[in-house]
C-alpha cells in the first residue's frame, strides 16, 4: 500500500501523450519520481501514488506537476524540464477566470498569445527562457522563477489588449535586465587590500 497519493484530472485527449509509445512516458515518470500512475482513460483521472521505497514525499508533488503539464498541452520533453532542474516551475493561467465562459474572448486572446504562425509565442519563449503551451482554456508556462515572471507578465499584457509591439519592447527590456543581473552575480568586487599589493 502506498504511503501517499493524490489525484489529478487531465483532458482525455492528453492521456495517450501521458502514457507515451509503449508506455514510455508513464514509465519514465514512475521510475524517476518513484511513483505509480493509475490512469483512467475513460474519465481522465490520474491517481499518483508514492512508492513504499520513496524517501522524499515531495516527489509526489513533482510528479503531479509533470502530469498536469502534459495535461495542459506540453510535450513530454518540455514537461520533463520539471524533472531536470529543481528551479523549474509550472504556472497555469486559466482564461475562464478572466473571461468567464466567453469562448470568443478566450479564442481571441489565445490567437494574440500564439501570434501569426506562432511568432508571438516564440518571441516570449526566446526572451524569457520559459516554454509556453496554449491549450483549451489555459496558458501554461514552464521555466525558472525569473522566466515564468517575465512570460506571465507578457501574457497578461496581451490579455489586457496591449499591442504586440509594446509586449515585444517589454520582453526585450526584461531580457536585458535579466542578463545584467546574471552578470552582476558572477562579478566579484576586488577588495581594496588586494589592490594595494
Amino acid at each position: 500500500m502506498a504511503k501517499y497519493s493524490t489525484f489529478v484530472k487531465i483532458p482525455k485527449d492528453r492521456i495517450g501523450v501521458l502514457i507515451g509509445p509503449k508506455g514510455s512516458v508513464k514509465d519514465m515518470i514512475e521510475k524517476r519520481l518513484k511513483v505509480q500512475l493509475n490512469v483512467d482513460s475513460k474519465t481522465g483521472d490520474v491517481e499518483i501514488a508514492l512508492n513504499e521505497d520513496a524517501d522524499d514525499p515531495s516527489l509526489i508533488f513533482r510528479a503531479k506537476e509533470v502530469v498536469l503539464a502534459i495535461g495542459r498541452g506540453f510535450s513530454p520533453e518540455n514537461a520533463f524540464r520539471l524533472l531536470e532542474d529543481e528551479d523549474q516551475m509550472l504556472e497555469i493561467i486559466d482564461l475562464r477566470e478572466i473571461f468567464g465562459r466567453s469562448q470568443s474572448d478566450i479564442r481571441r486572446v489565445k490567437g494574440r498569445i500564439i501570434g501569426k504562425d506562432g511568432k508571438t509565442r516564440r518571441i516570449i519563449e526566446e526572451m524569457s527562457g520559459a516554454v509556453l503551451s496554449v491549450y483549451g482554456h489555459t496558458v501554461s508556462i514552464i521555466g525558472d522563477l525569473d522566466g515564468v515572471e517575465v512570460a506571465r507578465a507578457a501574457v497578461r499584457l496581451l490579455i489586457k489588449g496591449s499591442s504586440h509591439r509594446t509586449v515585444y519592447r517589454f520582453l526585450y527590456r526584461k531580457r536585458e535586465e535579466l542578463k545584467r543581473r546574471k552578470l552582476e552575480l558572477w562579478e566579484t568586487p576586488i577588495r581594496d587590500d588586494y589592490r594595494n599589493k
